[in-house]
């Protein structure tokens, strides 16, 4: 039966999945931002060291890692004014930043970018990773790659009915675990790898042309920007904790990302350094494809992946069904309940999974997405509300850093999308459509 209609926005936001619960602890944020990162971005940071060499490699991730944990940080502290109302939404804060009008296009289109372009490529990944799971261990069971992404959307039309954020605590926990032991499994198999006879493997560039380095450098900037990609569901998450004048929701959410970004790196660093140094310029744009023995091991890595992305599509898609719902009854005049969930969430995941059957590109959609609009969420838009907003001193330490970031940003936003573009285009000359 549906529920009765809001008539306020103070009772929509009893009903959204985003504020209808903020009953979250601090670990709470942990959990959901290590499900955000650590994924799809971390099985191609190998393939970001292959394309850019050992020492820039390295650097880069380094400088990404450091640099994206300042701006999440930002968007922490401005998740809340002084008055103590509340910017649950990244359009939200855009808005109290540029103005209704301008913040709400300036923010929307790059957020949803962001998250759709994630749970399309979970599509893909969870897909993948159940496929190479299973053709390990049981090789009969050689089915198209669509088969298995229509796998993976079938579970997610069941948990996409999770009423809200706080629901996916559980889901989102699993993830989180998976994702560690995975990281630590791809790490461990790389070593044995790397150790084992006739270990000769080449660390030059990936490519022979020097167009085709370039596309690939640019291509590994989009990459990295995918491999930090909690900021775009950040405020989010911050908004299902309770907050108060007294004891902001800040402190404890500062702690839980304090807590996802040393795990992040404790997976980050080992996955890419072991895995280029075992395969190297030849390593697979997911490191579990370059891995097959043993045999037990690799399979259970894989299908380690594929419950992970479970959680991940489900953090990135729960804001977007905040925002089909709230467009729905405002705009629309739906009724909320059961019934338009079922519908507008169910049409959200056939969406997606359609477009991941269609363009199963796992590196190039990595290199394109995270150029396209990652940068913006994650470098750029962060400081620009924290200058706007804050106006810091000119050369102090904050508009010093927000302006190198924003510069990173720009230059990773013109980029990384060409590189993607690019590997697109050449991975489509030999696909076959569903295949």
């Amino acid at each position: 039966m549906a529920e009765s209609r809001p008539n306020t926005e103070v009772d929509l936001n009893s009903w959204l999945p985003i504020t209808a619960s903020r009953k979250a602890k601090w670990w709470y944020s942990a959990f959901h931002c290590v499900t955000a990162m650590v994924g799809a971005g971390v099985l191609g940071l190998p393939l970001v060291l292959a394309r850019l060499g050992w020492i820039p490699g390295i650097v880069a991730i380094a400088v990404a890692w450091l640099v994206t944990w300042y701006t999440v940080w930002l968007l922490i502290q401005l998740h809340e004014s002084e008055s103590g109302k509340r910017f649950d939404r990244f359009t939200e804060l855009g808005q109290h930043a540029f103005g209704e009008y301008l913040g709400f296009w300036m923010v929307m289109p790059q957020q949803l970018i962001v998250q759709v372009g994630s749970d399309i490529v979970y599509m893909v990944t969870g897909g993948k990773s159940l496929q190479k799971s299973l053709a390990l261990i049981t090789p009969q069971a050689d089915f198209r790659k669509t088969y298995y992404i229509l796998m993976f959307a079938a579970i997610q039309l069941v948990l996409s009915q999770s009423p809200n954020f706080n629901s996916l605590k559980i889901v989102s926990l699993l993830a989180a675990v998976m994702s560690i032991s995975y990281s630590f499994i791809a790490t461990g198999a790389s070593l044995w790898k790397g150790f084992g006879e006739h270990h000769v493997v080449h660390y030059g560039f990936r490519s022979t042309s020097t167009v085709k380095i370039v596309f690939d450098i640019f291509s590994s900037l989009g990459v990295l920007a995918f491999a930090f990609a909690g900021h775009s569901v950040a405020l989010e998450i911050q908004a299902t904790i309770p907050s108060s004048l007294g004891n902001p929701s800040k402190k404890p959410m500062a702690k839980g990302v304090t807590v996802a970004y040393l795990i992040v790196a404790l997976c980050y660093f080992p996955v890419a350094i072991s895995g280029f140094w075992a395969f190297g310029n030849l390593v697979e744009d997911d490191v579990l494809l370059s891995l097959e023995h043993p045999n037990w091991l690799i399979s259970a890595a894989n299908f380690m992946v594929f419950i992970h992305v479970i959680g991940s599509y489900q953090v990135f898609g729960m804001p977007i069904f905040d925002k089909i719902e709230s467009t729905l009854v405002t705009k629309w005049h739906c009724t909320p309940g059961r019934p338009l969930r079922l519908v507008a969430r169910s049409a959200y995941v056939v969406f997606t999974a359609f477009m991941a059957i269609l363009l199963p590109f796992f590196g190039g959609l990595l290199g394109f997405f995270g150029g396209l609009a990652f940068a913006s969420t994650s470098y750029i838009m962060p400081c620009a509300v924290w200058l706007k907003t804050q106006k810091p001193k000119p050369w102090s330490f904050h508009w010093i850093l927000c302006w190198i970031s924003m510069l990173i940003g720009i230059t990773i936003m013109t980029l990384a999308p060409i590189g993607g573009a690019h590997e697109i285009i050449v991975s489509w000359k030999s696909y076959k459509l569903f295949q």
